[in-house]
């Protein structure tokens, strides 16, 4: 087995100070303090509530899932009560693509998206979201992908109809 050269997680403090759901999340609390403070009842502490419940729901999403990168893999981990392996054939990555919303760049991370021939994927792209230095993985990802394709003498292809004009 090919030793693990990177294993990253999406980051739920990535998604509270990188996205507006985040920063909607983290807001929940002062308004819930504030409104406790002014009104004089407990019930505007039901937003500190509601404000953690989302913090915890998508901490155990991101839980569920774990990216590892190989010499010639994308192995993804998933589950957490019941677990699966599935993995990408480095090779067969078409194309790896990066987005960042304002709010992402500040908070430094960002969307990865595979493009890829595998069937882990079934011809849909594949998204890793909330990922840590997005650009620093997406690079490595990059030279791995091609160091795969050498070795295995792997070329793409780009096949173009063009329109017959009568």
């Amino acid at each position: 087995m090919s030793q693990t050269l990177d294993r990253f997680r999406s980051s739920t403090w990535g998604w509270l100070r990188g996205t507006l759901a985040g920063w909607g999340t983290v807001l929940l609390v002062p308004i819930g303090a504030v409104g406790t403070l002014v009104t004089g009842t407990p019930f505007p502490l039901g937003f500190v509530a509601l404000a953690a419940l989302i913090a915890a729901v998508k901490w155990f999403q991101n839980l569920a899932t774990t990216y590892e990168v190989t010499q010639d893999r994308l192995i993804l981990h998933r589950g957490i009560l019941r677990k699966s392996i599935d993995e990408v054939e480095l090779y067969r990555i078409k194309d790896i693509r990066i987005d960042f919303t304002l709010i992402n760049q500040w908070a430094g991370i960002g969307t990865i998206t595979l493009l890829s021939s595998d069937e882990t994927t079934a011809g849909k792209p594949f998204v890793m979201r909330c990922i840590e230095q997005a650009r620093v993985r997406r690079e490595k990802l990059r030279d791995l992908v091609n160091a795969a394709r050498r070795a295995r003498g792997v070329r793409e292809f780009d096949m173009v109809q063009e329109a017959i004009m009568p």
